[in-house]
């Protein structure tokens, strides 16, 4: 896959927490309080994954009262890259949740 996308720590950071469970669907709120990253951050990241459909993105039905909640989830090609973003990156997960301040 030969994607012309900026690798940047944050987007590394966000990658790496999809890969903690490959297959699970996840909110953009608890991947925020998963990485340390703010909103302003975060979302811009996962639109950018989800425009190259390396993110696959649902809406959950709500229960009535409550607004509905955008998920993602890796697709296949998302899985890939973020294994290979992950087996080349030279700084790990851990160094990465550093650079953010989140402790993990």
């Amino acid at each position: 896959m030969n994607l012309k996308m900026r690798r940047s720590p944050q987007t590394l950071l966000v990658l790496g927490e999809f890969l903690a469970d490959e297959q699970a669907w996840r909110y953009g709120y608890d991947i925020s309080r998963a990485t340390g990253l703010k909103s302003g951050t975060l979302y811009p990241i996962l639109m950018r994954l989800a425009e190259h459909r390396l993110l696959e993105t649902s809406w959950e039905t709500a229960e009535t009262g409550r607004p509905p909640r955008h998920m993602y989830k890796l697709t296949r090609d998302g899985l890939r890259y973020a294994r290979t973003q992950a087996a080349t990156d030279s700084v790990g997960a851990v160094g990465l949740r550093g650079l953010v301040g989140v402790e993990g």
